[in-house]
């Protein structure tokens, strides 16, 4: 009687760890574990920014530069990223701020580019002064004044050789009346700055109020003669 009262126990047993077995498969199959991009990105896929039109890719390049300035000390205000994406032509909200700390999308508006980078997409880029091209890169934000265009921010570049001549270019971040919808519907394009990532003139302060003060800004091209330069982005973390 004992033998059989044994053999009933372990039969179960075995049972049940082949039901656990197949049932920690099943699991496994319909929830599998989140890549790492997802991992890596939580807020990029919380605010659903792909549907915003900022591609999971510039995000990622923007992030792994905030990180790697974060780490250098280089920001004071990591709670903010502004992205600013130049592969979109004006005539889209290309402009991204990011509250990184509580997941929110402060802004998504439109935003200028230089004069003689291009009519609709900017192709062209410059560090040179007067120029009148986009610097692309790496930028923190510093203190605000009122200038010719009004309440402005000034940019630091942070890449040699990219963008590091904004201050010296007066690359400001400020507003104007032809960042705007009307301006669009009647040109089927922005108006052109500069050189400056001009925002929309009603828009303008607020932006400035929220990204002043030491935060990471990115202006993105899709180009190579920028992706192959950038000793930020190419740097192992």
């Amino acid at each position: 009687m004992k033998n059989i009262f044994l053999f009933i126990a372990l039969f179960c047993l075995v049972g049940v760890s082949r039901l656990s077995a197949k049932d920690i498969k099943r699991n496994h199959k319909n929830h599998p574990p989140r890549s790492i991009h997802s991992a890596a990105n939580p807020v990029y896929d919380s605010l659903s920014l792909d549907q915003f039109g900022l591609s999971r890719k510039v995000f990622e390049f923007a992030l792994k530069g905030w990180q790697q300035l974060k780490a250098a000390g280089r920001i004071l205000n990591e709670n903010i990223i502004s992205i600013v994406d130049f592969s979109q032509p004006s005539n889209k909200k290309r402009l991204y701020i990011i509250d990184l700390a509580n997941a929110k999308l402060l802004f998504n508006t439109y935003v200028a580019h230089g004069r003689h980078s291009g009519t609709l997409v900017p192709t062209k880029f410059s560090n040179r002064p007067r120029s009148l091209e986009s610097s692309v890169g790496f930028y923190v934000t510093s203190d605000t004044y009122m200038g010719s265009n009004g309440y402005s921010l000034k940019l630091s570049g942070l890449e040699s050789g990219i963008n590091n001549n904004a201050a010296k270019r007066e690359i400001v971040v400020h507003g104007a009346d032809y960042v705007s919808e009307q301006y669009i519907s009647a040109n089927g394009y922005l108006g052109r700055s500069w050189g400056c990532p001009a925002v929309p003139l009603d828009e303008s302060r607020d932006i400035i109020d929220a990204i002043k003060n030491g935060s990471c800004l990115f202006i993105y091209s899709p180009q190579n003669s920028y992706l192959s330069r950038s000793r930020i982005l190419n740097r192992k973390a």
